[in-house]
């Protein structure tokens, strides 16, 4: 069985890591690990485990965020499809405040990205259908949609370099505001 991880941080997000898992391959097909607790979890404050998961099916040319909270932890991945993985850092006063880092995921590029509370998640499906798996940690009660921030996908302050001029979007993420006016800074 496939198991352990290339760990990669992030040296445009602070914070930000990519695990690349070892994937076994034969006749049959692959198998990769997706998770382990014990280095995965060492990478959020103590205390903290991960708490539910959750699993998105997108079509081709679907974007969604950028989103995120003050308080979730988020390790993602694609399990089926493509994508375009992006991460934007959105914590006051960080010292990468605004950077945004990105990552092709899909069955030749395999890895998991863990997003710290604060910073956005977005993610475009280049080839699809995708499906995009989410596991959380948080302190207390989940933050919902409601609860959660959005900036603009194409907010020219934040100049993301998407592979793509018009994706679908969500009506959330078709009003999301600018940086500007977002209360985010």
């Amino acid at each position: 069985m496939a198991f352990g991880f290339e760990e990669q941080a992030s040296d445009i997000v602070e914070g930000v890591v990519a695990f690349v898992p070892s994937i076994g391959s034969d006749s049959r097909g692959d198998i990769w690990t997706s998770f382990e607790q014990e280095s995965m979890e060492s990478y959020l404050p103590q205390s903290l485990n991960f708490k539910h998961d959750k699993f998105s099916q997108s079509k081709e040319n679907v974007l969604r965020g950028v989103h995120g909270d003050v308080k979730s932890w988020k390790l993602v991945t694609c399990v089926f499809g493509e994508i375009f993985q992006v991460v934007v850092d959105l914590r006051k006063g960080s010292p990468t405040f605004g950077n945004w880092q990105s990552y092709v995921i899909n069955k030749e590029q395999q890895k998991m990205v863990l997003i710290p509370p604060g910073c956005g998640n977005a993610y475009y499906v280049k080839q699809g259908p995708a499906v995009y798996h989410y596991k959380l940690a948080y302190p207390g009660e989940y933050l919902d949609a409601d609860d959660q921030f959005s900036v603009r996908w194409d907010d020219p302050e934040l100049a993301i370099e998407w592979p793509v001029e018009k994706p679908i979007l969500s009506f959330r993420d078709i009003e999301a505001p600018l940086l500007k006016v977002s209360g985010l800074i």
